[in-house]
């Protein structure tokens, strides 16, 4: 018996929502974004069928170029309330079985277990989750939640599969470095120029070399991941929102100054209504203009004390918005509020 962390990862969980509602669109190639029309210029999509993803759709693309890509795909607006609803029953499977349940997401969970055969427990528990909501799982076992997080994705589609300390050299010392968690392809690229490029060889470079490019904690930090370290530490309180964010993505650029500064007007509204109707003021606030073709900017505002009533959030929105300099077109304006942590609580770290 020993303690491990076991990450649980629902297979393709939007499209498998999707076809549960639809089963008549099984095994057809299906993409679901935006209000399903994949006409409408700026929309992307949100998930894609593997059938969908054969023609190289995938998730984050232009709903236009899933378009040309798979025209005989079947296009599906997106239903938060569905996934959300979903996910719930997912979770509630998990909170069956002796382990501690740390949600991240929709179609995510961390779990703590203390067994002495984990891919049994695994085993079982995806077999639940798929009896009891019809929605397949895949489960990755670690030492850590690093390791964990990776093994779930060599689990899928629908399996179990172990990764440890033990086992890390053999399997990730080959890799590139943006397989890991937390390793990104611009991350990847300074690593690159620095002939860094594999697992390996950031987990054998020299951490003074990497705090002098990346910085003092973020230079070590990458080659703690190579190490295949982590946080191994699950945390069941109940997990509080940082902050909350609307945005709009114009079907033509904006260039008019007043019609942004209504646009983030109304966002502000928006998200001070989400902020009350939360139960929670805001001490910060951010807007974020991404100005044509594709560069995005913010800037900050915070408040002189936490405070939900538009008049405050909106001066606090334009004076950010009067930070930008807005000669050029517009695509995307999105405001962004910090909310105040409730008293003796923390948000988890994610």
């Amino acid at each position: 018996m020993r303690d491990w962390i076991l990450h649980l990862d629902l297979d393709q969980f939007i499209a498998a929502v999707e076809l549960q509602r639809h089963p008549e669109l099984r095994g057809r190639p299906v993409v679901v974004g935006g209000d399903g029309d994949p006409t409408r210029p700026r929309t992307v999509a949100a998930t894609a069928t593997y059938e969908a993803r054969e023609h190289g759709v995938h998730s984050g693309m232009p709903l236009r170029t899933a378009l040309r890509r798979c025209p005989e795909a079947v296009f599906l607006p997106s239903n938060p309330p569905a996934y959300e609803a979903a996910s719930a029953r997912a979770m509630a499977v998990l909170r069956d079985f002796p382990v501690a349940v740390e949600v991240w997401g929709w179609d995510e969970a961390f779990l703590g277990a203390r067994t002495g055969d984990p891919e049994a427990l695994a085993t079982a528990i995806r077999l639940a989750v798929r009896e009891r909501t019809g929605l397949d799982c895949s489960i990755g076992i670690g030492d850590n939640k690093h390791q964990a997080k990776l093994a779930s994705a060599f689990a899928k589609p629908a399996g179990v599969h172990r990764l440890t300390s033990e086992l890390w050299e053999e399997t990730m010392h080959h890799r590139p470095t943006d397989a890991l968690w937390g390793i990104g392809a611009r991350t990847a690229r300074k690593l690159a120029a620095l002939g860094i490029r594999t697992v390996a060889e950031l987990a054998a470079a020299d951490p003074a070399e990497l705090a002098a490019r990346f910085g003092p904690t973020n230079g070590p930090w990458l080659r703690y991941l190579a190490l295949g370290k982590g946080e191994a530490e699950v945390v069941t309180t109940p997990w509080v929102a940082r902050g909350h964010s609307r945005e709009t993505t114009f079907p033509r650029d904006l260039t008019d100054e007043s019609a942004i500064a209504d646009v983030v007007r109304a966002l502000t509204a928006q998200v001070a209504a989400d902020a009350r109707e939360a139960g929670r003021t805001i001490t910060r606030v951010t807007v974020k203009v991404r100005f044509a073709p594709f560069v995005t900017r913010t800037r900050q505002t915070t408040l002189a004390a936490p405070a939900t009533d538009d008049a405050a959030l909106t001066e606090a929105a334009l004076a950010a918005l009067g930070r930008f300099d807005l000669t050029r077109p517009i695509r995307l304006v999105g405001v962004a509020a910090d909310y105040a942590m409730p008293a003796g609580q923390k948000a988890p770290r994610r």
